[in-house]
């Protein structure tokens, strides 16, 4: 859509309803008058034709589309800071002391229920296999692999504060 007359009456007819929902899904001004003009940007590179019957519908779909990637690079950019301040509270234990924790770690492994989760649990941390290969093993989904994990995991986050 490169004629500026059609994209500039877009613009005055939808950018409030278009800045609206960015705000929110963001709740961050900059950041959604950001989403905002980079879809108009985005029309006005591309040759596009949209109809006025659907430009209004097509505008909140991108919108949304957009919010929902700059959502998801959030959370992945917060689970790597999360990571990385988790990587530099790296402290030096003793030996003996490590020696205690993985001996707690195995007793609270041996102790989960069913034997199911305990051997999914040894099999991805342990053995590096993945939720596919397991669920192909046991012959199960892959969903009844990551419930079983989730659940012994749990377990052992239980067993292990309560030591």
């Amino acid at each position: 859509m490169t004629d500026q007359s059609k994209l500039e009456k877009l613009f005055r007819q939808h950018y409030r309803q278009m800045y609206r929902l960015a705000t929110m899904l963001l709740h961050d001004d900059a950041e959604s008058k950001d989403v905002v003009h980079d879809i108009f940007a985005h029309l006005l590179r591309e040759s596009q034709d949209l109809r006025e019957e659907t430009a209004e519908h097509y505008l909140l779909t991108s919108v949304r589309n957009r919010c929902l990637n700059v959502i998801r690079s959030r959370q992945i950019q917060e689970r790597v800071e999360h990571l990385y301040l988790l990587d530099l509270d790296t402290t030096i234990t003793p030996t003996e002391r490590l020696e205690e924790e993985l001996k707690a770690l195995y007793k609270g492994i041996n102790q989960l229920e069913p034997p199911v989760c305990r051997d999914i649990i040894m099999q991805h941390f342990r053995d590096g296999v993945t939720f596919k290969e397991i669920a192909i093993r046991l012959g199960v989904s892959e969903t009844t692999v990551y419930k079983h994990l989730r659940r012994a995991l749990h377990q052992l986050r239980t067993y292990l504060n309560n030591k």
